[in-house]
């Protein structure tokens, strides 16, 4: 029998709300038959060509996944360099309901008519969101009704108490703009004020516990014990307020489950090997022995 390939279709560009393209990437093997989704949220100064992701796209592909991940069209990349963040000026401009906007976009484009329909199972959409990416995701699974499944991998359960105490604030706000060093690149990387007022005029929305509370289907919550950008107590909060949460507490790993950028290894670290091991059991197990088991 004639070994199947694995197809990627890489840098396809999605037309978003915000004048910038979202670049997305299909991992799939042909076998045609309609697969369950997976997609992929990237965290905050991260991309879709980010250390692993490639290799987690293969691991969910070579299990009969569609694995989509995409690149926020605000995160600094371009068409040209995905993985180089060459417009900080988009950067400066991005917030939270960009974001929201771009995942919906995607959610959109993969459920319109002309969308190769073969491929896919619409009925089973699985959500897997990283660091800020996972406060994203739980946002969106709790407004749309086509996701089935959710997945957060380190992710925040707050967004309000990410932002400076008010002096701090004061000076953002006169200046109207702050910086961030981007600790891989040594990049300065640009905060308009209005990333602030953005997320002030939506605060209900984004309000990360409300969502989560609204939840109505199976949440995996994942969390390394030894991450030091978000603590692992912000996964605990998410556990306590899901309503059919199921939490995946990882022993000696960091925030990236001991990956790092760029990844040339062939093998991936045994932590988050087991965390894709641990997802892909999430998934398959059916949605209603999940919340019957809550």
């Amino acid at each position: 029998k004639q070994r199947m390939e694995l197809i990627k279709k890489t840098n396809i560009q999605i037309e978003g709300r915000h004048t910038k393209p979202i670049l997305t990437d299909l991992f799939f093997y042909d076998d045609e038959k309609p697969k369950p989704v997976v997609i992929f949220c990237h965290g905050y100064k991260g991309f879709k060509d980010w250390g692993p992701w490639d290799k987690m796209a293969e691991f969910f592909a070579e299990k009969g996944y569609l694995f989509v991940k995409f690149n926020f069209s605000h995160n600094a990349t371009t068409p040209e360099n995905p993985t180089e963040f060459m417009d900080i000026e988009a950067f400066g401009e991005n917030n939270y309901i960009k974001e929201l906007d771009d995942l919906q976009s995607v959610i959109d484009w993969l459920l319109l008519p002309d969308f190769d329909h073969t491929l896919l199972d619409s009925s089973r959409i699985n959500l897997i969101g990283h660091s800020r990416g996972g406060g994203i995701s739980i946002i969106k699974a709790a407004e749309e009704n086509r996701i089935d499944k959710l997945v957060t991998f380190s992710s925040v359960s707050d967004f309000a108490s990410r932002f400076p105490k008010e002096k701090v604030l004061e000076k953002w706000k006169e200046k109207g703009v702050s910086y961030i060093v981007n600790t891989r690149t040594k990049q300065q990387l640009p905060h308009h004020f209005q990333f602030y007022t953005n997320f002030k005029e939506n605060e209900e929305r984004l309000t990360i516990s409300r969502a989560t509370k609204k939840l109505d289907i199976p949440h995996l919550i994942v969390h390394g014990s030894n991450d030091t950008s978000v603590p692992i107590s912000d996964s605990g909060e998410l556990f306590k307020w899901s309503p059919f949460p199921d939490l995946l507490l990882v022993e000696d790993t960091d925030h990236v489950y001991n990956t790092s950028h760029p990844w040339n290894e062939t093998e991936l670290p045994k932590a988050f090997k087991h965390v894709l091991e641990k997802t892909r059991e999430f998934m398959d197990t059916e949605k209603e022995k999940l919340i019957n088991n809550t």
